[in-house]
């Protein structure tokens, strides 16, 4: 594909200028809120864990029984393409947003919506903009709960990544009402520690590192990338239960996310996490994960503010 002047999408097996990329009001993406999705980001211009994004992509179509009509390796073929067609807008220091939209497609209306038409397949790059986030490296967020609670793993379950965002934004702008720079921590109907809005929660309690299983929660690949970091520098890890008194009693806790991937937070509910400052284990992770993909996190975020 000739490179353009302007990023394009793929859109259902068509490449889309962004500016005019569209779908139909009718599609089950607008209509139900019926999509799943997937984020993946780059480091120095390379796709991280492209192949674990894919894997859960494929787990939530087949709950969601979404047919996509592809198989994994054609959509990475798709998926790369258009990475290859949008990376000369790339600076030289700038990373890329992944992006997995896939819907059921158009929606009949009627008793017996019966799917007749094929899945609407969205995937698009953006920038990786970090300003927002850049400042809680060094100064660690005010992490604070909702009152709104998990939607339970009876009902849907956590690991099925999905675009249904309304009780994520919901919840966070709860927290909000508390703090408005807070970054949520949302508990599940029975009080333990779920997630967050767009990641997952940790915590260190005297050197070991605690974070609520997946019964919960989204099986983060931020999270697992944590784990494998924390067991390669000897760190005990923990899949368990978490309440709000785990965080508000800890050393050190921080959420994890692609964008960002490790947050320090140094409050919680109003509370000092520890001494108020990021902790040697978090500065630990960081600094592994900023190996791992050859880029200093930190200072990535940094510049984007200069």
């Amino acid at each position: 594909m000739p490179s353009s002047p302007e990023r394009v999408v793929y859109l259902s097996g068509e490449w889309v200028p962004e500016s005019t990329a569209r779908i139909s009001i009718f599609d089950s993406a607008v209509l139900l809120g019926d999509c799943v999705t997937e984020s993946t980001r780059t480091f120095r211009h390379q796709p991280f864990k492209l192949d674990d994004h894919l894997e859960r992509l494929f787990l939530s179509l087949k709950v969601c029984r979404i047919q996509l009509g592809m198989t994994r390796e054609e959509l990475k073929v798709a998926t790369l393409a258009l990475f290859e067609a949008n990376r000369h807008l790339l600076g030289p220091d700038d990373d890329f947003w992944i992006v997995h939209n896939i819907s059921r497609g158009l929606t009949k209306p009627g008793p017996n919506p019966a799917q007749r038409n094929p899945a609407t397949v969205m995937i698009f790059n953006s920038p990786m903009d970090l300003r927002g986030w850049a400042r809680y490296y060094t100064q660690g967020c005010h992490a604070v709960t909702s009152f709104s609670r998990a939607i339970p793993a009876q009902s849907l379950d956590a690991r099925v990544k999905n675009r249904s965002r309304l009780f994520y934004t919901l919840a966070d702008q709860e927290a909000r009402l508390v703090d408005p720079d807070a970054q949520v921590v949302i508990l599940d109907v029975d009080g333990y520690v779920s997630e967050n809005k767009g990641g997952n929660v940790f915590v260190v309690t005297k050197g070991e590192l605690r974070t609520p299983s997946v019964d919960n929660c989204l099986a983060g690949i931020s999270r697992a990338t944590v784990i494998e970091l924390a067991r390669e520098l000897g760190l005990t890890v923990h899949e368990t239960r978490l309440l709000p008194y785990d965080l508000a009693t800890a050393d050190e806790a921080f959420f994890t996310s692609t964008p960002y991937c490790i947050m320090p937070a140094t409050k919680f509910n109003g509370l000092t996490i520890g001494d108020g400052q990021v902790g040697p284990v978090t500065h630990r992770l960081l600094a592994a994960w900023s190996a791992r993909v050859g880029l200093d996190l930190v200072a990535q975020a940094q510049r984007q503010l200069a």
